[in-house]
């Protein structure tokens, strides 16, 4: 069989989704690859991995052909809040990225690709509650305008190349296993650790701030069903609304403090919060569901309570 490629594979989920996708298909036949960040032992003895810098497309174009890839998982982003920081490397990294995998897939006619998208393609003037699948798109942070930009990418050589490429517009991600990588809702997970380690933590966002959340092994289900779905049941492609639970910090602080009771949390919003602001409250994901049946396990308090267990575990091993 053709291989698959799994790009940004040391980031929060695509570090992840090489395991899952590895058990599913054999770690041999899985390829991990990343750009600067040092892949963890664990990731280095379950199957290949490789560098690449996937704004190179000669380079980029090399390894397609090096391992006969078929299919890729393309994870590697800058995300919201190292956008603001960096927008010009936010769109190299985003846009050029994609835009050279489009080309590549085109020349080689690779059989599907999965680009993630994201709530940041929202904006101000997007409906806040249940945000259909179509509305305006005016996002206000460069990680927004670059996902914007490569869903009309994908859709475009979707339309006039027939590649098959398909995307999420993925929430907030919450994992117990990889720490996050510079996103707006990145104090859902480092909550929990403080929480654990200290009892404390000082919140980036407002109390009330709600946004839409996903526990991590729904993140990785929605890829993979997505991508086994028939091509001939979406109405969509790279631009897929999809959900599972929405919350505010003060509603997360609450239900850990069922696991913590003197958790101490503290708020100081920062410059994400005006990126937070602009992102909707809660998604309508029901073409997901209706197209390739899309249903989320983990609401709030499984979520918390599963993610309580596995990091107490792992961070208090002899308690």
């Amino acid at each position: 069989m053709k291989k698959i490629m799994v790009n940004g594979a040391v980031g929060q989920i695509g570090s992840e989704l090489v395991f899952r996708l590895r058990e599913m298909y054999g770690a041999e036949n899985v390829i991990a690859f990343g750009r600067k960040t040092e892949p963890s032992k664990k990731l280095l003895e379950s199957g290949p991995f490789d560098r690449i810098d996937v704004s190179e497309p000669d380079k980029f174009m090399e390894k397609i052909d090096y391992y006969n890839i078929g299919q890729v998982y393309h994870m590697a982003a800058i995300l919201s809040g190292g956008g603001e920081q960096n927008p010009q490397l936010a769109f190299k990294v985003n846009v050029h990225g994609v835009y050279n995998l489009l080309e590549i897939a085109r020349a080689k006619n690779l059989e599907k690709i999965n680009i993630p998208s994201s709530i940041a393609v929202f904006g101000p003037e997007t409906p806040k509650d249940n945000t259909p699948n179509e509305t305006v798109l005016r996002p206000t942070s460069m990680y927004g305008v670059t996902k914007v930009s490569c869903e009309l990418l994908c859709n475009y050589y979707f339309q006039k190349y027939g590649i098959d490429v398909r995307g999420l517009r993925f929430p907030g991600i919450l994992s117990d296993e990889t720490l996050p990588g510079g996103g707006t809702t990145d104090y859902a997970v480092e909550i929990f650790y403080e929480a654990i380690k200290t009892g404390k933590y000082e919140c980036f966002l407002s109390e009330g701030q709600t946004l839409p959340m996903m526990y991590m092994p729904d993140a990785l289900r929605s890829m993979i069903e997505l991508m086994e779905a028939p091509v001939e049941k979406l109405k969509y492609h790279a631009d897929y609304n999809v959900a599972a639970c929405s919350f505010s910090p003060k509603e997360l602080e609450n239900e850990l403090r069922k696991h913590v009771p003197n958790l101490e949390v503290t708020y100081k919003p920062d410059f994400r919060e005006a990126i937070a602001s602009s992102w909707p409250n809660s998604i309508d994901d029901s073409a997901a569901r209706e197209d390739w049946g899309w249903n989320h396990e983990y609401g709030l308090e499984k979520m918390t309570a599963v993610m309580y267990e596995n990091l107490k575990k792992r961070l208090t091993p002899d308690a």
